[in-house]
């Protein structure tokens, strides 16, 4: 694979007030210690752990904030830029891929587990689509991750959980973050959203009749882009920090022997 940007999603619309900033003592979510490490640092370290990233870039509404950490992860062969996030994460995208293009490679600053493994894994079956999607089946997720609550989506195939790993191929990609930012204004009005998606998508998920191919389909028609969801292997990679609860179970995730699968 050719030379690789990812792109880091830090940005908090709530800043300081931000519940886990609150419970961190820090003045940004992405800031939160976990296992006395910030979140974002861990996300930095194993993506220049990975050789296909090429550059890194991260979004956040407060550059000033993360300059000395993205200077501590700098390197000449990985560089660590800052965009100025936008209101939301797809306009935040949208706007990096201006500057970064295609392909590049998306995740979030709260995925503290994040590991080269997982990306490695993810990339695998990256090529050939537009736009990727990793996720872990709830199977999965059950087995590495016993008693965690995650929030599942239920198709008819699977139930599953995203992975905050995000391929963007082809500027194809660029239709499916319009559509995104489009349903993600109509998210409380159903009947926008009905229209954008079809009402024969929208029933089908009503009644749990609707399938990942179908799905996928749907958005490649709305859309022109070729759409793949990509299930990873170790069901901990859908955990990310969200509240203080999942700062519990990634501590101890962290402290714990790794395992085999």
């Amino acid at each position: 694979m050719s030379a690789l940007p990812v792109l880091i999603l830090a940005g908090s619309r709530d800043g300081a007030q931000d519940p886990l900033a609150r419970l961190g003592g820090v003045s940004h979510k992405a800031l939160l210690p976990v296992a006395g490490q910030a979140m974002l640092s861990r996300v930095l370290a194993a993506v220049n752990e990975t050789p296909a990233i090429s550059s890194v870039t991260v979004s956040i509404e407060e550059p000033e904030l993360i300059q000395t950490l993205l200077h501590e992860h700098s390197t000449h062969a990985q560089p660590a830029s800052v965009l100025q996030s936008q209101p939301s994460p797809s306009e935040s995208v949208a706007d990096a891929l201006q500057a970064l293009g295609t392909p590049c490679l998306v995740t979030t600053a709260d995925h503290a587990l994040l590991k080269k493994e997982w990306i490695e894994e993810f990339l695998e079956y990256t090529q050939g689509c537009d736009v990727a999607a990793a996720i872990a089946v709830r199977p999965v997720i059950e087995r590495d991750v016993p008693g965690t609550k995650r929030t599942y989506i239920r198709l008819s195939d699977m139930h599953f959980s995203g992975c905050n790993l995000f391929w963007l191929g082809s500027p194809k990609a660029q239709n499916v973050i319009t559509l995104w930012n489009r349903l993600q204004q109509d998210r409380k009005k159903p009947l926008r959203m009905a229209r954008t998606l079809g009402w024969s998508v929208l029933l089908r998920a009503l009644f749990r009749k609707l399938d990942s191919y179908t799905l996928c389909k749907r958005i490649e028609t709305l859309t022109g882009a070729k759409v793949r969801l990509v299930p990873l292997s170790d069901g901990c990679a859908a955990v990310d920090v969200d509240k203080p609860v999942d700062l519990t179970l990634v501590e101890a995730l962290l402290s714990a022997p790794p395992t085999q699968h």
